[in-house]
């Protein structure tokens, strides 16, 4: 459930203004809505945890490198660390170009041999001028006996060659196609001297880096309290507005903030406000309040926790709290995506086996451990009910497994298929009518209420139109009923479910929108419809998980069993991994996109986070 939330806004005197928030913070109770603020200490927090995060992240690229390493000494503070990271970063990447720099001006350089331009120099200084030129054999050939020239080397389509004169001016009858090369600024020979140093500079301060990895801790530790102080002085910061009978005001004296609390905490901040003197004003928050999600619930519905984490997907205050019909249907889906009760028994050896490993360093194992374990059972159930046992043929498994299978699903039966296919649109008829059926209990004292129950018939109406067009049309007829309902259904939705304050405005309402309530009735089809990508992604995995095992077959009754034992182990994990991107990709999306739309869910909220002396990483 979401949890009831209070409004507070408090009021401190300017002077007590860190005091205040120090205080505050010990609390941990308060969810602060942040004002734009700025301030000096702000710009250097931020640009002091930006070097951080930099030197981190360098860092973190030798952190898993095994090797000797020391806790570099000679620094007075973490910041020291970050610095000559960055520094020694700064000075890789000079290393780096320069690197690339030289070796780009050397092999522009490599056909004409060693070259000094103080040469050049020398010769200019005593009447004679040299100018290099590349051409072409027939230019060269061609070339008037006016312009004296000295053969550098040639090749077959091109000729270079020194131009010399007793002045700086080129000659004038030089050939068009001729170009001269630019000299470099030092000899070849301390280019590569340079390129050298700066090739060996580099593995050296990859090992200067790989030591200060050591302080890595050090440094995220130093992060974590750079972002408590950043929080603290954004909140200090923007604590200048004052607001009185709904009205903004500038003060020199009082400083105030607003923030949010679950209602059953209020009275840690009541306490707070008394024992500090401040001025504590408690309201429920309006509907133009932008108010955080805490949600609240038992153990097993937490299961889903993990899962809605990775996706960031957290319902508005407002909204409905889905969390136990996601965890049930997720696992179904889930279930029936991998398909295959043995690979519900791996998942299940995983879960287990890190449960049991974290308890015994005397952890508490992550919760995704628990959700695994949970989508686990689901998968062993439905291979169980399937008699699907890593894609082992069903003639082949032991009667046992034909005995617990349900007749109707089994492998054994030619028309589980089409029974499998009735159970997936079927599915979609129970998720999308819980959706509309939550959407009547919500809107119980408002005439949308009507408008959720006409698109309750509009979906047992869609159901049947499926099973006509898909599944069999002798065995699900569309019948004048089916029709009426799908009518009716559109009727009342169309009339009620835009209801405001009079059903004319509602009707109003719904004619403006003719075009999207129309398009409804064909989404609700199509939503319907999307729930047979459980059954296609599952028995894709059941024919790839077939085909791994007749490809091993023929290796295992022989000498080259080893060879196909890593065949199943390859064929088997990589279909695990493809179930697993199916499931995020399929069984997720049927919750968050179909079910929720169904539901006006648009998981537009944000946690509650309240202000503490543990701040988020």
């Amino acid at each position: 459930m979401i949890v009831p939330m209070k409004k507070v806004t408090l009021v401190v005197l300017d002077r007590e203004r860190e005091a205040a928030l120090t205080a505050l913070r010990k609390t941990g109770v308060l969810h602060v809505e942040k004002q734009p603020s700025y301030s000096d200490a702000l710009d250097d927090i931020s640009e002091t945890l930006a070097k951080t995060d930099q030197a981190m992240a360098i860092l973190s690229e030798f952190a898993n490198v095994k090797a000797e390493r020391s806790v570099p000494s000679g620094s007075d503070s973490v910041m020291d660390y970050v610095n000559t990271v960055l520094s020694l970063r700064d000075e890789k990447k000079e290393a780096q170009d320069h690197f690339t720099r030289i070796s780009r001006e050397l092999d522009r350089l490599q056909l004409w041999g060693e070259i000094d331009p103080e040469d050049f120099d020398y010769f200019a200084e005593r009447g004679l001028y040299f100018f290099p030129f590349e051409m072409s054999t027939d230019d060269y050939a061609n070339l008037p006996e006016s312009v004296r020239s000295v053969l550098v080397n040639r090749d077959k389509k091109t000729i270079r060659t020194l131009i010399w004169g007793e002045n700086d001016l080129l000659h004038a009858d030089m050939p068009r196609g001729a170009t001269e090369l630019v000299l470099p600024q030092i000899a070849t020979k301390d280019l590569r001297y340079q390129r050298e140093q700066a090739e060996k500079r580099i593995p050296e301060i990859d090992a200067e880096l790989l030591n200060y990895s050591s302080v890595l801790p050090t440094i995220e530790s130093f992060r974590i309290k750079l972002l408590a102080e950043k929080e603290f002085e954004t909140i200090r910061a923007g604590m200048d507005l004052v607001s009185v009978n709904e009205e903004e005001i500038h003060t020199a004296d009082l400083a105030c903030l607003t923030g949010y609390l679950p209602e059953e905490k209020s009275s840690v901040i009541k306490k707070a406000a008394a024992h500090n003197s401040w001025a504590c004003l408690l309201t429920d928050p309006s509907d133009e309040d932008a108010v955080p999600t805490e949600l609240k619930n038992n153990k097993f519905v937490n299961l889903i926790t993990p899962l809605t984490d990775f996706l960031g997907t957290v319902p508005g205050y407002r909204e409905v709290d889905i969390s136990l019909w996601f965890l049930l249907f997720f696992g179904i889906f889930f279930a029936m995506i991998f398909g295959d009760a043995g690979y519900g028994f791996l998942l299940g050896v995983v879960a287990t086996g890190g449960i049991i490993s974290a308890r015994r360093k005397g952890v508490a194992p992550p919760q995704a451990l628990y959700m695994l374990n949970y989508l686990a059972i689901m998968t062993i159930a439905w291979g169980t009910i399937t008699c699907t046992w890593f894609g082992i043929p069903v003639e082949s498994l032991p009667n046992v497994f034909h005995r617990i299978a349900l007749p109707a699903f089994s492998n054994q039966n030619s028309l589980a298929p089409e029974n499998i296919k009735v159970f997936c649109f079927t599915l979609g008829l129970i998720q999308i009518s819980l959706a509309h059926l939550i959407g009547v209990v919500r809107n119980r004292k408002s005439f949308k209420a009507l408008g959720e129950i006409g698109a309750l018939m509009m979906t047992f109406g869609m159901y049947f139109v499926v099973l006509n067009l898909v599944v069999s049309a002798e065995k699900y007829p569309l019948s004048t009923f089916v029709l009426g309902m799908i009518g009716a259904g559109f009727l009342i939705n169309f009339i009620f479910i835009n209801y405001e304050k009079s059903i004319g405005s509602g009707i109003l309402e719904s004619l403006k929108n003719i075009i999207t309530m129309c398009l409804g009735v064909v989404n609700m089809f199509a939503d319907i419809m999307s729930y047979i990508r459980l059954w296609a992604v599952g028995l894709a995995g059941a024919a790839i998980s077939a085909t791994v095992n007749q490809m091993a077959g023929p290796f295992l009754g022989g000498f080259l069993i080893f060879a196909g034992i890593m065949l199943l182990f390859f064929g088997h994990g990589l279909n695990l991994v493809m179930n697993a991107l199916s499931v995020i990709v399929h069984g997720v999306r049927l919750n968050t996109l179909e079910f929720s739309n169904h539901l006006g869910l648009t998981w537009s909220g944000f946690k509650y986070e309240p202000f503490s002396e543990t701040v988020k990483k």
